[in-house]
């Protein structure tokens, strides 16, 4: 952790803190809120629907339970990943759960509030789509991820 962050993380308060699932998506590093993520699933057998949108990978089978699965790569606008099977992250909204098929799921990281900046205008216009903000890390950008709008289908219909 750098020193920065290492000496907001000692000035804020413990109530002040923000924690992200980690996930890798075409070597760029995001983290989804903590309390959005219900399960992180390994590789799932996954059915197409047919005239769904390109984004939407298909449904799977949770416990008994039908979760739509998204591909976060369609739904940036990345090309299919290379390295094979995908992994999930589930998360609930609107009080239905999802799917999120990422390449990675990396470890929970905490950050001070403070630590949390306004997305820059040089990020990629899809990412800053989907994300409340960044954390700069010592080589690395963290693009915090808004799970409400990678679901917002009024402005993925309109694109």
């Amino acid at each position: 952790m750098s020193e920065k962050l290492q000496g907001l993380q000692d000035a804020a308060g413990k109530d002040d803190t923000r924690e992200f699932v980690t996930t890798v998506i075409a070597g760029q590093l995001f983290g989804i809120p903590v309390l959005k993520v219900q399960d992180v699933l390994g590789p799932q057998r996954i059915t197409r629907i047919p005239l769904a949108p390109a984004w939407i990978a298909g449904a799977l089978n949770l416990r008994g339970r039908i979760v739509t699965a998204i591909d976060v790569r369609s739904r940036l606008g990345l090309a299919k990943s290379e390295q094979g099977e995908q992994v999930s992250i589930v998360v609930e909204h609107n009080t239905e759960l999802y799917s999120l098929l990422v390449d990675e799921v990396g470890e929970v990281m905490s950050f001070p509030a403070a630590a949390v900046e306004p997305n820059p205008t040089t990020l990629d216009a899809s990412w800053r789509e989907i994300s409340t903000g960044i954390v700069r890390l010592d080589e690395r950008l963290l693009v915090i991820v808004d799970v409400a709008r990678m679901f917002d289908l009024a402005q993925l219909e309109a694109a």
